[in-house]
């Protein structure tokens, strides 16, 4: 199989707009949580991590002037921006896919607006901007024709990992020779009123895999890659990053929303990846974990990630403490910060962390690597058992 290969990435967060942002934010350790701003709620009780922008500003910093538009879409294009930019794919001489991992979709602006749907006609083209696919297609419309098909992914919180995954297969099965994949998704007042009713919000700063741990943080954002057969960057002259080696997903259906206490789910989709790129448990260098810091999901994920690695474990941390949980984008999110990590050889904490919990995994704390980093896992853990692993690696030289 030829390889597949990252050539461009752009990243939106609570952390920061950019790459640049967001490695400086990771290597200073900086959180993102903060109290609620930008959505209209009367829910100001629970901590969140907002990008920081209005979407006035967003559109400024776009260049958008045209309605309507969401702030999922916004998000989208800031990222897709840096990404495309990178790879150098502005415009393209061949078939480029576009997948979006979303649920929320236009939602922030559907809630927004509902009213006025009923009272009068005056934001009636919102209408068509509330679903999944209509993200999708704001964010692809921006860049012209540069998109030869379209797709989107919504399976909640690996929405954006199975993204990556379908574009890569779609790569594979010689359907294109360039995809651009991630997610996209913003805070509305649906799911965060959603997660409210799972009683799995944190009214403090989370704390992924600490013994004290009541909870998640919601977060928002957005993040792309460009990935390509190596030899669409050779002959383009785009820079390889990295190499997607590897991918898995797998679905245990133990229940609609919590994890199952083995993590069967988790401990198939990494021990896929793994197989896929055709490496040993103990080659993995960093595991960027799901983590949300929910009593639940981190007793899974350790005993997953227990059961695949043994007595090899690497060094794991979850980066929700810093960006909150962007749900459907966190898949992108988080593949593109362990991106940053193999690039500059850093290893993002797991902020929030001091009490180690009964039976669980304990997480890095220190930005040193324990050894150089060579492959990356980046886990992603959806309702239903939805879960989703990818692994990211160092160009050999020999490439």
């Amino acid at each position: 199989m030829e390889p597949i290969v990252i050539t461009g990435a752009g990243i939106v967060s609570a952390i920061g707009v950019g790459k640049a942002d967001t490695l400086d934010a990771l290597r200073s350790q900086r959180t993102g949580i903060a109290p609620l701003h930008y959505l209209k709620t009367a829910h100001h009780e629970f901590p969140v991590g907002e990008v920081k922008l209005t979407d006035e500003e967003m559109k400024q910093r776009l260049g958008i002037t045209a309605e309507p538009t969401t702030r999922t879409a916004l998000m989208g294009m800031i990222a897709m921006d840096e990404a495309l930019a990178q790879a150098g794919l502005q415009s393209a001489t061949g078939p480029v896919a576009f997948v979006n991992g979303t649920t929320v979709g236009g939602m922030d602006k559907s809630e927004q607006y509902y009213l006025d749907y009923l009272e009068n006609d005056s934001r009636n083209d919102y209408i068509r901007t509330h679903d999944c696919g209509a993200t999708t297609e704001l964010i692809a419309h921006r860049y012209g024709q540069l998109f030869s098909m379209c797709s989107s992914i919504s399976t909640a919180c690996s929405s954006a990992a199975n993204a990556i995954i379908f574009g890569a297969n779609l790569i594979r099965s010689g359907q294109t020779e360039v995809a651009v994949v991630g997610g996209s998704e913003c805070i509305t007042k649906f799911h965060l009123n959603g997660f409210n009713s799972l009683m799995i919000l944190d009214h403090q700063q989370c704390r992924p895999f600490d013994e004290t741990r009541a909870g998640l943080n919601l977060g928002e954002g957005a993040a792309f890659l460009v990935i390509e057969t190596l030899e669409s960057a050779r002959r383009r002259g785009a820079t390889v990053l990295a190499m997607l080696s590897g991918f898995g997903n797998a679905c245990d259906a133990f229940h609609q929303t919590a994890s199952s206490d083995d993590g069967e789910g988790a401990f198939l989709a990494m021990q896929k990846a793994l197989n896929l790129a055709g490496l040993q448990p103990g080659d993995i260098d960093y595991v960027n974990a799901h983590g949300t810091g929910t009593p639940n999901n981190d007793v899974s994920e350790s005993q997953a990630l227990k059961r695949l690695f043994g007595e090899q474990m690497p060094q794991v941390s979850s980066t929700k403490g810093m960006t909150g949980h962007t749900t459907s984008a966190s898949g992108s999110v988080e593949t593109t910060i362990c991106l940053l990590a193999l690039q500059h050889q850093i290893v993002p904490t797991n902020y929030g962390w001091s009490q180690p919990m009964a039976d669980g995994i304990v997480p890095a704390t220190d930005t040193t690597p324990q050894r150089p980093l060579r492959h990356i896992m980046c886990n992603s853990f959806g309702f239903g058992g939805n879960d989703s692993s990818i692994i990211i690696s160092s160009t050999p030289e020999s490439l």
